[in-house]
C-alpha cells in the first residue's frame, strides 16, 4: 500500500467536517436548551433576560473552535499536492477531538444553563455559581481545541512527504 494513496484527504476532509458538526451541533443544543429556560424566565422576570444569555454566549463560543480547527486544517489540505495517509488520520482525530469535546461542552452548557436560568428566577445568588460552572463545561471544548491544535502542528511540523 502506499505512503500517499489517492484516498488519503478523504480523512483528511472528514476531520474538517467532524470539527465543524459536531461542535456546532453541540453549540445548537445549548443553546436550545438556554433559550428554552431564558423564554421562561422571561415571563415571570423580563429584567433578568440579558444576565440570563451568558449560557448562550458560551455555547456560540463552542462552535467559534471548531470553525477555528477545521479552517487550520483545511489550509493544510492543498489540491495537487500529495497527502500522507498518517497526516489524514491525524487530521480526522484532530477533528473529533475537537467535535466530540465541542458536542458534550454544548451539552453540558445548555443543561446546566437551563437550570440555572430557571433558577435564578427564584434565587439571584446562583448567577456566580451558574457563570463558575458553565465555565468548567467550556473548559471541555478548550481541551478539545487545544488537543486537535497539538495534533494539526505535529502535522505542520512533521516532515510528513510522500516517496516519488
Amino acid at each position: 500500500m502506499s505512503v500517499c494513496p489517492p484516498f488519503a484527504p478523504f480523512f483528511g476532509f472528514a476531520g474538517v467536517a467532524s470539527a465543524m458538526i459536531f461542535s456546532t451541533v453541540g453549540a445548537a443544543i445549548g443553546t436550545a436548551k438556554t433559550g428554552i429556560g431564558i423564554a421562561g424566565l422571561g415571563s415571570f422576570r423580563p429584567e433578568y433576560i440579558m444576565k440570563s444569555l451568558v449560557p448562550v454566549v458560551m455555547s456560540g463560543i463552542i462552535a467559534v473552535y471548531g470553525l477555528v480547527v477545521s479552517v487550520l486544517i483545511a489550509g493544510t489540505l492543498q489540491p495537487g499536492k500529495d497527502y500522507p495517509l498518517a497526516a489524514g488520520f491525524i487530521h480526522l482525530g484532530a477533528g473529533l477531538a475537537c467535535g466530540m469535546t465541542g458536542l458534550s461542552a454544548g451539552y453540558a452548557i445548555g443543561y446546566v444553563g437551563d437550570a440555572c436560568v430557571r433558577a435564578y428566577v427564584y434565587e439571584q445568588k446562583v448567577f456566580v455559581s451558574m457563570v463558575l460552572i458553565l465555565i468548567f463545561a467550556e473548559v471541555l471544548g478548550l481541551y478539545g481545541l487545544i488537543v486537535a491544535l497539538i495534533m494539526n502542528s505535529v502535522v505542520m511540523g512533521a516532515d510528513m512527504v510522500c516517496p516519488t
